[in-house]
């Protein structure tokens, strides 16, 4: 059986932090080596423990502002192999681009909500241990609708289909489960994934970059934006 994924929670609220660790725990193949409450107890846990992923809140002491994200770049600067989920309270564009916007590997952007649900945490916290991206469908709502009204962006010309794969892409789904989800087939879901990737400039992409290139290209447009 392969070991289960070691985590270190960052988050100054006492009941929301031993909120996220039984959700964590409850999932399963999961065990909690440390729970902090600054960006500073985080760090070094890091170091102390060496985990596969960290999970933190964006605002935490002393300013409350983005030293959860602050220290998210500064732990992948120093281990590149570290996952990392970073939990709001809030659907806001800035934020997302603040995290995603030099890289998705390895990264997750969840709404704090997704707590209640321990399945979709554990999933984000097994999926940034691969490598892999995930970005909270709500937020992808909220970004595709904002810049959609923008006519100068490239994601106003995809349909309310494309758009539909794309915030199923932004959650870390398979084309598999996309066409299941959506009651099409495989192949269909290829098509309208071929057809996003030409709408918004990313041909060139390497295949295993295109689905996150994807997302990125609506968040970079939404960090020029007002947050939502």
């Amino acid at each position: 059986m392969p070991e289960p994924l070691r985590i270190v929670i960052a988050e100054d609220h006492y009941l929301v932090r031993e909120g996220v660790r039984r959700a964590l725990e409850d999932g399963g193949d999961v065990v909690v080596v440390a729970a902090v409450g600054t960006a500073l107890e985080l760090e070094a846990a890091v170091e102390g423990h060496r985990p596969d992923v960290v999970v933190t809140d964006i605002r935490m002491p002393p300013t409350h502002h983005t030293e959860g994200i602050e220290a998210a770049h500064r732990l992948r600067a120093a281990y590149p192999d570290l996952g990392v989920v970073v939990l709001s309270q809030y659907a806001e564009a800035t934020y997302a681009f603040e995290l995603l916007g030099a890289g998705t590997a390895g990264l997750a952007y969840l709404l704090k909500e997704r707590v209640a649900d321990p399945a979709q945490l554990v999933h984000a916290a097994h999926e940034v241990a691969r490598g892999g991206s995930v970005v909270d469908p709500d937020v992808v709502t909220a970004l595709v609708t904002s810049n959609a009204q923008q006519r100068r962006s490239p994601m106003a010309q995809l349909t309310d289909r494309e758009r539909d794969v794309l915030e199923r892409m932004a959650q870390g789904r398979t084309n598999a489960a996309i066409a299941d989800h959506l009651s099409l087939s495989e192949s269909s879901i290829e098509k309208y994934a071929t057809s996003i990737f030409a709408k918004l400039g990313l041909t060139d992409e390497p295949q295993t970059h295109r689905r996150v290139a994807a997302v990125i290209t609506f968040l970079r447009d939404a960090g020029r934006a007002k947050p939502l």
